[in-house]
């Protein structure tokens, strides 16, 4: 229940925009029978149908967004690939040619391909892929299409998959309901209200087009919408399939708008009242209903049956009576204005009064049975759980996001972000604002003035969530907690070093194997202060002679930065030894770099960890020395042998 809940949520981002969407098309269609073709017309109505019939895409790319693990342009692609992909494998040309017939002979169930159900399917393809895949890392020779960008190829891919799923099984689903509209069609007002009910209940598939062609159009020699607007059908007949939509749409729909308003949250019936009595509208006037049915569809499945129910009633109540009615565009107040006079038209003023009945029935029926079961309908939905701030790993990122970022002069002063294996690299507006001492206190280990506008932040291995954080608070996607003082991610400890019986501290001597061939250097001849100095802790450097970077003693993996320039492991007594090959080698975006195990592997000494290419970093113009560091060592003295 908590994935559809999660699921309606997303549909609010599309469906936000359909009401004034559905008003514009009205507009237009109410001009065009009134007054003909002419500019004004056209221009609503291309206006309005931009959106309603382009609606099954924007839910690709809404469902992608909202159900993605955290919103971002990446998934919406990815919503879009998907769709793209699946429409026009399953198109009619494309069906036409896989099975080498002519267009028009092509299973009518794919000429409605394009509908909500599928967007919705390519929606959930995309975010799937998008948390599965956004942090993914590639073999050196692939490491462009690594993370994010390897997001739109997988989900290519999937699309594939459910293509060909569905390339086999639509044709079947929609042929099999055209037969169950053509059974039902022998049935009368009975059957009318099974199509009003089943159709209310296939929207969410797309499949109700089925029932439609078999009722509406001549696909069984009914064309009920034809006959009417063309005033060539049976007086007393015709219509039947479609009167009993009128209530529902403008006034059964509109009373559960109100009654959802009003059971919303007091805090939350402004954000509510947007989407509800604007939706309302659309469907009264217009007689478009989706800004609605979606608003509680998939938050309340249990309510939309209620509706689905609802409107068999309906139909089935007004086919036994002597009113009929019928339109070209929907159920609305602009097609019943229209049809009033038409020769097949009967009593339409009954449609009213049935309407005013439905409308009490509507929110009285919802009203209730949203208080009786807490429906989650639009502005009752479960509150965001608030994350304790002072108890998880990912809060603690932020506080310190938060306090470095304040240091370093407030997020207008940060023009650029990145970050390599253990640093923040930034470009400063202006870097007299940059307060030294308070980004220290907030955590990081030091921190370097290159030159111009450029400020380098030491962290440490978990560079990467700080960075994370920094972009959601600059973004404004996140509020900064309250400050905190955070402890140093890398401090030297004084009091590391064994104690001697005469009461002086030694350097405690920690000897590892040599992680990479080459000549032993010490770590002041890096050409960089953050490993020169010491600020990420002891240890020695190597000019390399090798291509690859061995264990240099039993332990785990414990990162790997994605452009494979730089490794770290955790050895059995817990001490984080990092090999970072090269300088500033994360600028090559791991070209020439390539990593040949993964993050958790456990791993014993002289196992292969990753290899690179001392040519292409020296072309690149980077130092080739490669420091190897014990993170936060104190006065641990590193050895290599």
């Amino acid at each position: 229940m908590e994935y559809l809940q999660k699921l309606g949520k997303s549909l609010m981002l599309p469906v936000a925009v359909l009401p004034v969407a559905a008003i514009l098309s009205g507009i237009g269609y109410w001009i065009l029978n009134t007054a003909g073709e002419n500019f004004v017309q056209a221009f609503f109505t291309a206006a309005g149908g931009a959106l309603l019939d382009n609606l099954p895409l924007l839910f690709a790319l809404g469902v992608a967004i909202g159900m993605a693990s955290k919103p971002d342009g990446t998934a919406a692609l990815a919503g879009l690939v998907s769709w793209l992909v699946v429409t026009r494998l399953l198109s009619p040309e494309t069906v036409a040619t896989l099975q080498g017939i002519a267009v028009e002979d092509v299973n009518i169930g794919f000429g409605r391909i394009e509908n909500a159900f599928v967007g919705i399917i390519c929606g959930l393809i995309g975010a799937y892929c998008y948390d599965k895949f956004k942090d993914i890392q590639l073999p050196a020779a692939l490491s462009f299409f690594s993370g994010k960008r390897s997001v739109a190829i997988v989900t290519t891919g999937a699309s594939l998959v459910v293509a060909l799923v569905l390339y086999f099984v639509w044709p079947v689903l929609f042929g099999g309901l055209v037969s169950f509209g053509e059974w039902m069609v022998g049935l009368g007002p009975v059957g009318a209200g099974l199509y009003g009910f089943f159709n209310r209940l296939l929207i969410p598939l797309g499949l109700h087009h089925a029932l439609n062609a078999v009722f509406w159009f001549d696909v069984a020699g009914i064309n009920d919408l034809g006959n009417f607007l063309n005033g060539t059908g049976t007086a007393g007949v015709t219509g039947q399939y479609m009167t009993g939509y009128f209530p529902i749409m403008m006034f059964g729909l509109p009373g559960a708008a109100l009654a959802m308003y009003l059971t919303a949250k007091t805090n939350r019936r402004k954000v509510t009242a947007g989407i509800l009595l604007s939706g309302a509208f659309a469907s009264f006037f217009v007689g478009v209903t989706e800004p609605l049915e979606f608003a509680f569809m998939f938050l309340a499945p249990a309510l939309y049956v209620v509706h689905a129910i609802f409107t068999g009633i309906s139909m089935f109540i007004m086919a036994l009576l002597p009113v009929r009615m019928g339109f070209g565009f929907s159920g609305g107040f602009i097609d019943l204005m229209l049809g009033w006079v038409n020769p097949l038209a009967q009593n339409p003023w009954a449609i009213f009064l049935a309407g005013a009945i439905w409308f009490v029935i509507y929110f009285v029926s919802f009203y209730f049975i949203i208080k009786r079961f807490d429906l989650k309908t639009p502005g009752r939905e479960d509150e965001e759980v608030e994350v304790d701030e002072t108890s998880t790993g990912s809060s603690k990122f932020l506080s310190q996001a938060s306090a470095i970022l304040k240091g370093l002069g407030g997020k207008d002063n940060v023009l650029e972000l990145d970050n390599c294996a253990t640093r923040l690299r930034m470009e400063i507006a202006d870097v007299s604002k940059v307060d030294d001492a308070a980004i220290r206190r907030a955590g990081a280990a030091g921190i370097m003035k290159p030159g111009g506008k450029s400020v380098q932040v030491i962290y440490g291995l978990e560079v990467q969530f700080v960075k994370d954080a920094m972009e959601d608070l600059i973004a404004g996607r996140v509020e900064a907690p309250a400050p905190a003082v955070a402890a140093p991610v890398v401090a030297a400890d004084a009091g590391a070093g064994e104690v001697s019986q005469g009461g002086v501290a030694t350097k405690t001597v920690l000897t590892l194997r040599q992680p990479v061939a080459g000549r032993v250097v010490p770590l002041s001849e890096v050409p960089d202060a953050t490993f020169s100095e010491g600020i990420m802790g002891p240890g020695v450097a190597v000019e390399p002679t090798g291509d690859t970077v061995w264990a240099p003693a039993d332990g785990t993996v414990a990162h790997l930065f994605p452009t494979s320039h730089a490794v770290a492991m955790t050895l059995g007594d817990g001490t984080e030894v990092l090999v970072h090959v090269g300088v500033d080698t994360v600028e090559m975006k791991g070209q020439g770099f390539e990593t040949l195990v993964s993050v958790g592997d456990v791993v014993t000494e002289g196992t292969p960890l990753l290899r690179f290419d001392l040519e292409a970093i020296r072309a690149a113009g980077h130092p080739v020395v490669t420091p190897v560091i014990v993170l936060g060592g104190g006065d641990i003295e590193l050895k290599l042998r």
